[in-house]
């Protein structure tokens, strides 16, 4: 219990405390009796070292015992809610969250659904630390779903694939390519299947300056600068098939 004393607040009534006050001020008075010229400072020093006299040691580690209880900090201090530094450990007194550490802070978008959800991804030393809503958003107020907050797993997981797989033709077997092997066999492939499936005209004679062959379906994580860039080459490609799955 708290027993108010004009401007200052003092502890009674707790189970053991008077004992304890008690002991610990006869354990003091003895100490002193036997070293004159030892002031408090000097007496806790010696009680690290092992020099104070039989029992002081014991009862200042357990006043520090005691006084480390939150309840009392909470009581005694201006934390009265316990929810700021009565409530800390000495080990929670001296956490920081992974994003302390971070070198940067480069803005992304979920890689999930069509909401659009933005995000921070943390970077130490090149690789991604965490990844967190982003609270400047409009569209998400700093939010993630489950998914969204578990994405650095995309980029962090061991089982990710970083290189380029390719099956052949009526093969079983995947094997790896170099990244410009690959641009220019799908380069090959746009060119022939343009020129393969073109049309200048309709079944009527309309001019019509197309390529059937080719059609493309957007993902839900591509924003509006994506998709315009995309429109612009499939366009000039003379493809007319475009579309998107998502509508931001």
């Amino acid at each position: 219990m708290a027993e108010a004393d004009g401007n200052r607040t003092r502890l009674t009534e707790v189970l053991g405390h008077n004992g304890f006050e008690d002991r610990a001020r006869h354990q003091t008075r003895n100490a002193s009796v036997g070293h004159p010229n030892a002031n408090l400072r000097e007496l806790v020093a010696q009680g690290m070292h092992g020099d104070a006299p039989s029992g002081y040691g014991v009862a200042m580690r357990e006043k520090t015992f005691i006084g480390s209880w939150p309840i009392l900090r909470q009581i005694s201090g201006s934390d009265r809610l316990g929810r700021g530094k009565a409530a800390m450990s000495s080990r929670s007194e001296h956490l920081q969250p992974r994003t302390a550490e971070a070198d940067k802070v480069v803005d992304s978008v979920c890689p999930f659904c069509a909401v659009g959800c933005a995000q921070k991804v943390y970077v130490k030393d090149g690789l991604v630390t965490q990844i967190e809503g982003d609270a400047a958003s409009p569209i998400s107020r700093g939010r993630l779903c489950p998914k969204g907050s578990a994405s650095k797993q995309l980029v962090t997981s061991p089982t990710r694939v970083t290189k380029v797989r390719y099956r052949r033709s009526f093969g079983s077997e995947w094997e790896d390519l170099e990244l410009d092997t690959a641009m220019d066999m799908i380069a090959d492939r746009v060119i022939k299947t343009r020129k393969e499936f073109w049309q200048w005209e309709d079944e009527e004679g309309r001019r019509t300056r197309r390529t059937m062959g080719i059609a493309s379906l957007g993902g839900a994580t591509l924003d509006n600068e994506e998709n315009y860039l995309m429109k612009k080459l499939y366009t000039a490609m003379g493809a007319i098939q475009i579309e998107n799955q998502a509508r931001i």
